[in-house]
């Protein structure tokens, strides 16, 4: 009988949760859990085996391991410098607007009326984009929360939160979700939000009205106030861009 030849089974697709096992292995010196996610890892060349003198099992990353953290960092690394490029370009499409605008707040939500998180009591905001209309009246302000989103995975990670997203609504009276184009539909957004869509590079991004924000009366609260009294807002435009914005009422 003809002897039947050897093959070698094909590597996994490796995704984020092969990326975090490796940083954990990486950190952790190897102590394995011995589940599917590492066996993926070994077949695929990123890990291998080591015995010591006793014979306890460890596992250590490989070249091709440590490879891939490193590709993995420089992914996020770009996802970042983007995602932070179409926050500045929304933030001063606020201010040419007319609005004072924050940017990686901390907020303290209220928890709204009649739902889960009313139970569980305050929760916290940190909304990419924050701003409020330049005025000195209070019933005046309109302050709008603006998401912003430049990967799908992030995109539906958050969606998946309907907690989050509720804080969103509790300091705002208008919320967005903007999304690079591609990565989304304004179908896939819940109706209470607006949606606007980014077209090319992020930091010149066009910004495309897909579905306006549904607008409610809202009175900020006095801690979110005081959270905005210690913050620092974004810095004026030059003055060629700036908004002509009349009388403060």
């Amino acid at each position: 009988m003809a002897a039947v030849p050897e093959t070698t089974p094909p590597a996994p697709r490796l995704g984020a949760v092969h990326e975090r096992r490796l940083r954990a292995l990486w950190r952790s010196a190897g102590w394995p859990c011995h589940d599917v996610v590492e066996a993926e890892l070994l077949l695929a060349g990123a890990l291998q085996r080591s015995r010591d003198d006793a014979g306890r099992e460890t596992l250590r990353l490989t070249d091709a391991g440590l490879a891939l953290i490193a590709a993995a960092v420089q992914r996020n690394r770009r996802a970042r410098d983007r995602h932070e490029a179409l926050v500045g370009r929304v933030a001063r499409e606020m201010q040419r607007s007319g609005r004072v605008v924050w940017r990686g707040l901390s907020l303290r939500a209220p928890p709204q009326p009649g739902t889960a998180e009313e139970r569980a009591g305050w929760a916290m905001a940190m909304p990419d984009v924050f701003s409020i209309r330049h005025t000195t009246v209070e019933d005046y302000v309109e302050p709008v929360v603006h998401e912003i989103k430049v990967r799908r995975a992030d995109l539906l990670s958050d969606l998946r939160k309907a907690p989050k997203r509720e804080a969103y609504r509790a300091i705002a009276s208008q919320c967005w979700y903007v999304l690079q184009a591609g990565i989304g539909t304004a179908e896939e957004i819940p109706a209470e939000y607006g949606v606007m869509l980014a077209h090319g590079e992020a930091d010149a991004a066009e910004l495309e009205v897909l579905r306006p924000a549904p607008k409610r009366p809202m009175r900020l609260p006095f801690i979110t106030w005081m959270a905005l009294a210690r913050a620092t807002a974004e810095p004026p435009l030059d003055d060629d861009a700036q908004p002509d914005l009349g009388p403060a009422v």
